[in-house]
């Protein structure tokens, strides 16, 4: 049942005979015309099956996995789908023992629409990236387009993926190389991020990628005969000190981070092998190559200073997450709805009263700034394959304004109210479906959108 995309526009104001008077409408009226056609079927399905996903989202969060080791999380999410009627569930994915699949086919042709769930958690700190809520947005947000597939006998199909290790591991990257998405015509892709900023539709991740270094030198007695060794810590000392020195020519957006892994034996050998790990982050793939460039400089300095012989290899990298903006605006017409106006009563980890939800500002420029992140995710990888949006939203933070990566944040990851504005979320990321579902050209004006983006992004 496609509509027009000009009857998806909404009057607030309405003309009066010819003295060219307006009617006065109070905010209520303001916020019901603004509401678009179907939230109060998607937002009355998902507060009808909240409490069947709180002991899912509330398992994932208490019994935290690291990255490709998710076996609670994938069987729980799987369990729970192969119960939905009209979902074909494949567990253990493309090769991987915790990715999975859940596909919804209306057998009538139309768009497909995707959405990603994660499941991993950090090391020794639990859920602290908030995946538990990502999964939970993910998998509200497609059983309410199935809904509303079902309700109004709309053409297309949904898919679920069970992405792993997001944290590193580069799960939705393998994934894409094995064909999933290709496999089942993905037309889109939508995921969400919690943290604690204010909630955005165009949330723009860094390119990143981590890089192992490695010096090898000549062990010698360091006291009486140094002079025989070729010192391999120093190389990488010489090269750590080179890239602190590149900081002060970097751009505000570029992000180099490094820690040594092995710095030696002993302090009388001169030391023949050191080794670090290295990531390098920045705005557009165009300028991580670049960076890196500078910053294999640094390395092959410390080499060419001591002697050591260097070796680097590269690990992982995850492109840049470019937001779709029309995707992101259908987004925002959903959400901003659905923010009450005086605030849900959440308090942070130290009982202060905290932000949030809040609505999406109306200048796509404005909220592209609120969602530029410092942080990076293999959902860029996606979006340089296929028009994507990740909305960030925000959740009260842990004790002392504990953010993302910290274990105060986990902690609030785990609570009511977070998985409550992670249904708001969700809600909004149905709508985003619907809208591609229903109105007529929307999915190729996407795709034009999506092709401008990667031509000024790659």
């Amino acid at each position: 049942m496609a509509t027009d995309s000009s009857t998806q526009t909404e009057t607030l104001l309405s003309e009066m005979d010819e003295d060219d008077d307006f009617v006065i409408i109070t905010h209520q009226e303001v916020n019901a015309a603004r509401r678009p056609r179907f939230l109060n079927d998607i937002s009355n399905y998902i507060d009808s099956i909240a409490d069947e996903l709180w002991p899912i989202n509330k398992k994932i969060h208490d019994k935290p996995e690291l990255g490709y080791g998710e076996v609670i999380a994938h069987y729980t999410l799987t369990a729970y789908m192969k119960t939905q009627p009209g979902w074909t569930v494949t567990r253990s994915a493309y090769g991987m023992k915790t990715a999975w699949v859940a596909v919804y086919d209306t057998g009538k042709r139309g768009p497909c629409v995707s959405f990603n769930v994660e499941m991993d958690a950090l090391p020794a700190i639990g859920h602290a990236c908030g995946h538990n809520l990502i999964a939970t947005a993910s998998l509200a947000g497609a059983l309410a387009t199935v809904h509303l597939l079902s309700l109004y006998s709309l053409p297309g199909r949904v898919v679920l993926f069970g992405t792993p290790a997001e944290e590193g591991g580069g799960g939705k990257i393998r994934l894409l190389a094995a064909g999933a998405y290709k496999d089942h015509g993905v037309d889109i892709s939508l995921i969400s991020h919690p943290g604690t900023i204010p909630d955005c539709a165009l949330t723009h991740t860094t390119a990143y990628i981590r890089i192992k270094v490695e010096y090898f030198g000549r062990e010698a007695h360091a006291a009486a005969e140094p002079w025989l060794g070729v010192n391999a810590l120093d190389a990488l000392i010489t090269a750590y000190n080179g890239i602190s020195v590149l900081r002060q020519q970097t751009m505000p957006s570029d992000i180099i981070q490094g820690h040594i892994t092995d710095g030696g034996a002993r302090p009388n050998i001169i030391h023949a092998y050191a080794a670090g790990i290295f990531v390098v982050r920045a705005a557009t793939q165009r300028r991580l190559e670049a960076l890196v460039e500078k910053v294999m400089g640094c390395f092959d300095a410390g080499a060419m200073a001591t002697g050591a012989k260097v070796k680097v290899t590269r690990l992982m990298a995850y492109k840049d997450h470019v937001p779709n903006r029309l995707l992101a605006r259908s987004y925002a017409r959903y959400f901003n709805p659905l923010v009450p106006e005086e605030g849900d009563g959440g308090r942070d980890g130290d009982g202060n009263e905290a932000g949030g939800p809040s609505k999406i500002p109306e200048d796509q420029d404005v909220d592209e700034m609120r969602g530029r992140s410092g942080a990076s995710s293999d959902q860029g990888d996606i979006a340089h394959a296929m028009p994507s949006i990740m909305p960030g939203f925000e959740i009260p933070p842990g004790p002392g304004g504990a953010g993302p990566h910290n274990p105060g944040f986990a902690e609030s990851a785990g609570t009511r109210l977070a998985f409550e504005r992670s249904l708001r979320v969700a809600k909004a990321l149905a709508g985003t479906a619907v809208d591609v579902l229903t109105i007529d050209g929307l999915l190729e004006e996407v795709k034009k959108e999506w092709k401008r983006s990667m031509n000024g992004s790659r």
